[in-house]
C-alpha cells in the first residue's frame, strides 16, 4: 500500500463536529504525532452563511490558543459561501489576496494553497488564476495545488507547461472516483490526494440518525445497494484468507480502496469524533503492517 500521507479533515467543523470535538481531534491527531490537516474557506458547507468560514476559525482559535507554528495546513481558496452555489472568486488578484491573508493568519504553519470549487472552462482565465497560485506560492514558500475542480483536462496542458509539481485532491471512493477525469495530467509529476473515501458516510450496517454525516449530506444509502451487497459478500472470503486484522467496518473499506491505488499518494480522513479517528489510525498501522492486495483487487472489480 503506497499511500503515506494522511491529513485531518475538516469540513464538517462547525457542523456535524462542535467546536469543542474539533478541539479534542486536533488534541489526539497531535498526541498520535500527525500535524498535516486540511481546510477550505467555504467549510462546513452546511448552507448557513452566519457559519462561512467557520471551520478555519476553528483551527485558527486552537492554533493561537496552543502557539503551534509547525503544523502542515493545506487550506482551498475559491468558494464565495458555504450555500453549495457554483459561484466561486478566482481572479488573479483574488488568489494572490487570500494567498497572503492565510500567510498572514497562519504563518509557518500553512503549507500548501488549492485552487478549489472552480467550474470554468476558460483555458486564458484558468492559466491567470494557475499563473497567480504558481507565483504567489513561490513567493510564500508553499506548494501550489488543484481540488474540485470540473474541468481538469483543460486545467492540465496549462500545469504541464509551468514545469511545476502540484498536490492534487479529488474524490476517490468504491461509489465514485474522479481519477478518470484528471487522466490528461502527468501522474508521476504530482501528489495525488483521495478524499470522500467513506462516500458520504456509508456504513456496511446499521441505521443511519438524522445527525449522521450521510443524512447532513442529504445523501440516500440506497444508492449504494448493490456495491454494499458485493462487499458483504466477499467480507468471510477476506477474513479467512490471511492471518491479518479482519475487515468489518466501511472505513476500513474507505482506506483500502485509496490506499492501495498505485496513483493515491496520500488521504484526507474526514473523522467525526475521536474514537472514529483512533479506529482509522490504529486501522491504518494494520494497513501498512499486513497484506491488504487481495481485498483491493477484489474493491477495484466491485466498484462501478
Amino acid at each position: 500500500m503506497n499511500a503515506k500521507h494522511l491529513l485531518l479533515g475538516t469540513a464538517q467543523w462547525g457542523w456535524t463536529v462542535a467546536q469543542e470535538e474539533a478541539f479534542r481531534l486536533l488534541d489526539a491527531w497531535l498526541a498520535f504525532g500527525r500535524c498535516a490537516m486540511d481546510g477550505a474557506t467555504n467549510y462546513p458547507i452546511n448552507k448557513h452563511p452566519a457559519d462561512f468560514r467557520l471551520a478555519e476559525r476553528i483551527l485558527l482559535e486552537y492554533i493561537r490558543a496552543h502557539g503551534l507554528s509547525h503544523l502542515q495546513l493545506t487550506l482551498k481558496i475559491g468558494a464565495l459561501d458555504n450555500l453549495r452555489t457554483p459561484e466561486a472568486n478566482l481572479s488573479p488578484s483574488f488568489v494572490r489576496m487570500m494567498t497572503a491573508e492565510y500567510k498572514r493568519l497562519f504563518g509557518d504553519n500553512l503549507y500548501a494553497i488549492m485552487i478549489h470549487w472552480d467550474n470554468r472552462a476558460d483555458p486564458v482565465a484558468i492559466a491567470d488564476t494557475v499563473h497567480a497560485l504558481v507565483e504567489s506560492c513561490r513567493e510564500e514558500g508553499l506548494r501550489p495545488g488543484l481540488s474540485g475542480i470540473r474541468h481538469p483536462e483543460v486545467y492540465a496542458p496549462i500545469v504541464q507547461r509551468l514545469n511545476t509539481d502540484f498536490d492534487i485532491q479529488l474524490k476517490h471512493n468504491v461509489l465514485h472516483s474522479d481519477l478518470p477525469r484528471y487522466a490528461p495530467f502527468e501522474r508521476h509529476r504530482h501528489r495525488w490526494f483521495a478524499y470522500g473515501i467513506n462516500a458520504g458516510g456509508l456504513k456496511l450496517s446499521g441505521d443511519y440518525p438524522p445527525h449522521s454525516t450521510l443524512k447532513a449530506r442529504g445523501g440516500d444509502p440506497s444508492l449504494a445497494d448493490a456495491v454494499l451487497s458485493a462487499i458483504r459478500e466477499a467480507l468471510p472470503r477476506w477474513n479467512t484468507a490471511a492471518v491479518r486484522p479482519p475487515v468489518v467496518d466501511f472505513y476500513q473499506i474507505g482506506l483500502l480502496f485509496a490506499a492501495g491505488h498505485p496513483h493515491i499518494d496520500g488521504i484526507v480522513l474526514g473523522a467525526s469524533s475521536v474514537a472514529q479517528l483512533r479506529q482509522t489510525l490504529d486501522f491504518w498501522r494494520d494497513v501498512e503492517t499486513f497484506d491488504y492486495t487481495d481485498v483491493w483487487e477484489d474493491l477495484s472489480r466491485i466498484a462501478p
